[in-house]
């Protein structure tokens, strides 16, 4: 009885078990790509019935295959040999109600998260280096969330509540601050400094507050979704890659320990900004002697906070080799609390009555976000470091930028932190100046920061130069070989020339690296310059040229203002897309194009990241493959279009490996090599998919030259079949034929199933199915997972 119900919750099926009555039943399960799709379009059927699922996600099928497998059993000569297509609907995973919108303020947390994924493929000897790549990836996410709550302050305490509502004109101009104002409001209750900062605290707070709402919320309906229960695998892993491990795709107790000590930092960087200024002012003029004292008690436990906090982040990052039930409940519990509490008793402080206060200047935000950029620039070149030491352990020739990917993105992070908290600064220090010259305005350093926006500009154009120049070249090279394809022909120079440019404009892909390694390397010299600008002159750029020669002071000046008045507009655009996308759904298709890529990954370094679909997506596979085999005993087919294919991978490792080989994968526009191997391979590498390949029934990859997302996945025949088919012609027909009388259009990305192809490989993979798959019995070995060699050890 207790292996029978072990069979039972693992969904294999003992040898001794009869074989099911509708054994000959055939499954397709398609899974749609980016962008999402209808289950009326994916089963070409405008009527479907939801057979399993939630609103969210769900399988459908056809109205007339609802009960395939009952009439199978009951007319099982009639059906013999019958393939039920369904279809995974996902898409709404990504892509909701308006309140996705809210993600684009996520981006930049989004962006380092993925850093974390992208480091090179190591063997087990490893396991500290890969444990310190994850732990320096962690501490930059860290980095990020104090970075946009101490843009909050700077823009609620410094340039609102610190400079405009004490300075005469600027409150005059601002009637609503009127009551903040010492001379507007006759030396009212809230005029003084610390009441002020005390009542604007209640913004970057509220940030703080929301942020953890949003990580909250997600994770409940994300990371708390488990995995099919497998038997608790060792600590070693033992398979060919880290998706196949029990714990990969349940997240649940690190999102909940990271989310406890974001909150606490951005908590802890309120109290800063609030309780640091009083006690300088108690040390400084003289304050009464228990003030200054607790002053120092405040600066003392800040420290101790931050400590806690640090600590939190470095503990080690995720236990993937067991579904790991456990959460911190202390820490997870006390860490915000305690600092909600410590912010609570610091606003009293900084509300005690000093008569003498007066606010002039700026708050000292100069030190802050120079010691943010300082520490996201050594982070960053520390784990260029680590991701190099990993790569020239394991080299591959077809790994993006030589593994240094994830240093590379998670400089570009930092960066679009820096534009958006330079950006939110810039544009509310020019509301609230008006004419100008009535408050000081931003940090010296954000001046710096967006007056090197316009050289990295004239890079990232210089680039876009250089690739149209390549195209047009590589569009040259592909005419030749586009009148070779179609030779026989009638010659048509605008048909031939489209498809041409359609195959050179596919390839900019594959330039991605390059792209980004340059960028993010210059933006990395460029923050270099502007923090060491900022911190040796105190002045700004057109300020600090003063003197120099007229050429230098001149782009000095044309820098400052144009960078000012870039960094302002960009963030005016990212508002107005995410308004136009909480109201357009159409344009909020569009953001959840993007996180369909952008979230396929675990949130391993940061937990305000926009959660991970693929949490809710594998394990829906995963459970729909495992139960229907066990039930029928059939054959399937996962066949999964673009990112669809990603999922049909990441959920066929997940199964057990007798399953696994009751399963064939047709995938096509398929990014798995193209983009995942090469951008994140030490999980989709060639050992990765090698290991997939061997450990599946069969595995066929349908890709075109005019796709620039899909592509081959390159594995030769050593581990099975060959899985690439030949590059499928595209468009069907040059010119007008029998079968397309009218032009064929160019498909790219889509429409793979319209290729006669499709329908050919698809019934090749059922045929080389066996009809009958009798069930295993595990083996003693088998029952605690597979035991190939290890190659990769468990991330950090």
């Amino acid at each position: 009885m207790e292996r029978l119900q072990k069979h039972a919750s693992t969904g294999e099926a003992t040898g001794s078990e009869q074989r099911p009555a509708g054994a000959d039943t055939s499954l397709e399960l398609l899974v749609h790509g980016v962008g999402g799709t209808t289950p009326e379009d994916m089963l070409n059927d405008p009527r479907v019935v939801r057979i399993t699922g939630d609103d969210t996600a769900a399988v459908f099928r056809r109205v007339d295959d609802a009960e395939a497998e009952k009439e199978a059993n009951e007319r099982p000569e009639e059906n013999r040999g019958k393939t039920v297509p369904e279809a995974y609907v996902w898409c709404n995973l990504t892509s909701g109600n308006g309140s996705r919108a809210l993600w684009l303020l996520l981006l930049p947390f989004m962006v380092v998260n993925l850093a974390h994924w992208m480091r090179p493929t190591v063997s087990d000897n490893r396991t500290r280096t890969v444990r310190l790549y994850g732990l320096l990836v962690r501490l930059v996410g860290l980095t990020l969330t104090v970075l946009l709550v101490a843009a909050a302050c700077e823009v609620a305490l410094d340039l609102t509540a610190w400079q405009c509502a004490g300075t005469r004109r600027c409150a005059e101009e601002h009637s609503w601050l009127g009551f903040l104002s010492p001379v507007a409001s006759g030396d009212g209750w809230w005029s003084q400094p610390g009441r002020r900062l005390a009542l604007a605290s209640l913004v970057p707070a509220a940030l703080t507050g929301l942020l953890w709402y949003l990580s909250q919320r997600t994770w409940s309906a994300y990371e708390s979704q488990q995995p099919m229960s497998h038997q608790d695998d060792p600590e070693e892993d033992t398979g060919h890659s880290g998706l196949s491990r029990p714990g990969f795709w349940y997240g649940r107790r690190l999102v909940a320990r990271l989310r406890a000590a974001h909150t606490a930092a951005g908590l802890l960087t309120v109290t800063a900004a609030v309780g640091t200024s009083a006690a300088r002012y108690d040390r400084e003029y003289g304050g009464p002697a228990v003030l200054e004292a607790l002053g120092r008690l405040l600066d003392a436990t800040l420290v101790v906070g931050a400590i806690v906090v640090v600590g939190a982040v470095c503990r080690r990052g995720r236990s993937e080799n067991r579904l790991d039930r456990q959460l911190d409940q202390a820490l997870v519990r006390w860490l915000p609390a305690g600092s909600l509490i410590l912010l609570a008793l610091t606003v009293l402080y900084a509300g005690w009555s000093r008569p003498e206060w007066r606010s002039g200047g700026r708050l000292p935000g100069d030190a802050t976000f120079g010691g943010i950029a300082l520490v996201q620039g050594l982070l960053v070149i520390a784990l260029g470091v680590v991701a190099h030491l990993l790569y020239r352990a394991h080299r591959d020739t077809r790994t993006a930028m030589r593994g240094l990917a994830g240093p590379a993105v998670a400089m570009l992070a930092c960066a679009l932190g820096g534009v958006m908290s330079g950006g939110v600064g810039q544009r509310v220090a020019d509301w609230l100046d008006g004419t100008g010259g009535t408050i000081p305005g931003p940090p010296v350093l954000l001046t710096w920061q967006a007056s090197v926006i316009p050289p990295l500009i004239v890079v990232v154009l210089a680039l876009v130069g250089w690739l149209a120049w390549r195209t047009v070249l590589l569009r040259r090279a592909e005419t030749g070989a586009v009148e070779l394809d179609y030779r026989g022909e009638p010659k048509d120079t605008a048909r031939t020339r489209s498809i041409a440019r359609t195959r050179a404009m596919a390839t900019l892909t594959d330039r991605a690296p390059l792209i980004v390694g340059i960028t993010s390397t210059v933006t990395l010299l460029l923050g270099a310059v502007a923090l060491v600008g900022a911190m040796t002159t105190e002045k700004v750029p057109g300020k600090a040229a003063h003197g120099a020669y007229d050429f230098m002071e001149s782009a000095a000046e044309t820098a400052q203002a144009l960078g000012s008045w870039l960094i302002g507009v960009g963030f005016i655009l990212f508002v107005t897309w995410g308004r136009r996308a909480y109201k357009d759904p159409s344009a909020r298709r569009t953001i959840g194009i993007l996180w369909d890529v952008g979230t396929f990954w675990p949130r391993a370094a940061h937990p305000f990241a926009p959660p991970c679909y693929a949490e809710r997506a594998v394990p829906d596979l995963t459970w729909r493959i495992a139960t229907w085999t066990r039930k029928t005993g059939g054959r399937l087919v996962i066949s999964g279009h673009s990112q669809g294919s990603v999922l049909a991978a990441a959920a066929a490792w997940q199964l057990k490996p007798s399953v696994r080989k009751r399963v064939a994968l047709l995938t096509y526009g398929s990014p798995l090599e193209r983009l995942y191997g090469r951008w994140f391979p030490a999980h989709f590498g060639p050992a990765a998919l090698s290991g997939l390949h061997r450990e599946v029934d069969c595995w066929r990859n349908l890709y075109r030259a005019t796709d620039p997302i899909g592509g081959p996945v390159r594995l030769s025949g050593d581990c099975g079949p060959q899985v690439d088919r030949e590059p499928l012609p595209d468009p069907l027909a040059y010119g007008r034929t029998e079968a397309h009388p009218l032009p064929a259009p160019i498909l790219g990305h889509s429409d793979y199933q319209a290729d006669p192809a499709f329908a050919e490989e698809r019934e090749k993979l059922l045929a080389r199915l066996r009809p009958e798959v009798p069930g295993q019995r595990p083996s003693e070995s088998e029952s605690d997972g597979p035991h190939e060699p290890q190659l990769d050890p468990a991330p950090a």
